[in-house]
């Protein structure tokens, strides 16, 4: 009689067979079974994360993974990722958001098939944004929308959706991985694609909009929560100073309502605070196109601001040059404070 020392090897089903196990798994988590169907759910969805990634005995094979997304797509189950992760465990969460940004790479032909049909089913996208109101699964989907945001098609939409202004909520959620999160993917929305959403910004500014954009951001600026100003802040000067942003900083800059933010942070009791407000505030300073109300108010707070601007704190990387812009800024509010110059 013989014998084997080896296990047989087990038989792995199909792309297609899996991909409509994990359907129907899925959609019986609506039924009365729900915690049989979670587990058998669960277990499919592993069997999924190991055919696209390796179980350790077997690698990945491409042609199954190209099915397995086009199977993927023409089942509805992408829809099902996103409106069934709360009702999944934390490994299994961990497992679809693995998948997910596996399956959205994948080309397919000429084109990426998930991305395709994320742009039919764009609801997808609200839907994850407003899950960051769950904490149960805010990291998973906010994972999920960086993923995305890497597609130009996608960006555009949330930047045009009414679910973007929702962004100023989440960064100041009281949770704050939840709320580091969200800031994290609001920057990915606003930096990935440059040309996207400077157009998009510039539009807004155009229709004067009762939320556009700076106004949203203004909350940020002035927000209680050190964290939420901090980097807001420090994001807000490294934007505006981006090439295909200088328009939309020339808009910026000769506004009175945000310069007087920028004076307002120029006191805040943080020293970090304080040097970022700096190199926005000296962009209003510099400006040589300043509008009477840019000048007027510089010099109606000239002492003031020569005090504040005497005492910035330095930090030793930057000294040399921080000291060198900072006189540079007090020699122009010197000059604009003569009554002379102010005229002008």
């Amino acid at each position: 009689m013989a014998f084997s020392f080896f296990k047989p090897s087990k038989a792995r089903s199909s792309p297609s067979d899996l991909v409509k196990a994990i359907r129907e798994s899925l959609l019986a988590l609506d039924t009365k079974t729900v915690a049989k169907a979670r587990e058998e759910a669960e277990k499919n969805i592993l069997s999924m994360r190991q055919m696209l990634t390796g179980d350790g005995e077997a690698e990945p094979n491409q042609e199954q993974i190209s099915q397995i997304a086009l199977e993927i797509c023409k089942e509805g189950v992408l829809s099902l990722f996103v409106h069934k992760l709360p009702s999944l465990g934390w490994d299994a969460r961990k497992d679809i958001v693995h998948c997910w940004c596996i399956l959205l790479r994948q080309q397919v032909g000429s084109g990426y098939c998930c991305v395709e049909y994320i742009e039919n089913h764009l609801e997808l996208l609200d839907f994850l944004v407003v899950c960051y109101n769950n904490k149960e699964i805010a990291l998973n989907c906010g994972n999920m929308l960086r993923e995305c945001i890497k597609y130009p098609t996608l960006a555009k939409y949330l930047l045009e959706s009414t679910s973007f202004e929702l962004f100023f909520k989440y960064v100041e959620l009281p949770n704050f991985d939840i709320a580091s999160d969200a800031l994290a993917t609001f920057k990915d929305l606003l930096t990935k694609h440059e040309t996207a959403v400077s157009q998009f910004l510039s539009s807004h500014y155009e229709q004067r909009m009762l939320f556009q954009f700076f106004e949203l951001y203004e909350k940020l600026l002035t927000s209680t929560n050190y964290v939420t100003r901090r980097q807001s802040l420090k994001f807000l000067s490294e934007f505006l100073l981006e090439t295909p942003n200088s328009q939309i900083m020339k808009r910026y800059i000769i506004e009175v309502r945000y310069l007087k933010i920028m004076m307002a942070l120029l006191k805040d009791s943080s020293k970090n605070i304080q040097i970022c407000a700096f190199h926005i505030f000296k962009v209003f300073v510099a400006n040589p196109n300043k509008p009477r109300e840019i000048i007027e108010v510089l010099a109606n707070n000239h002492a003031e601001l020569l005090m504040l601007l005497h005492c910035l704190p330095t930090s030793r990387s930057e000294d040399e040059q921080l000291e060198e812009e900072r006189d540079l800024v007090i020699k122009e509010i010197e000059s604009l404070s003569h009554p002379s110059q102010a005229a002008i």
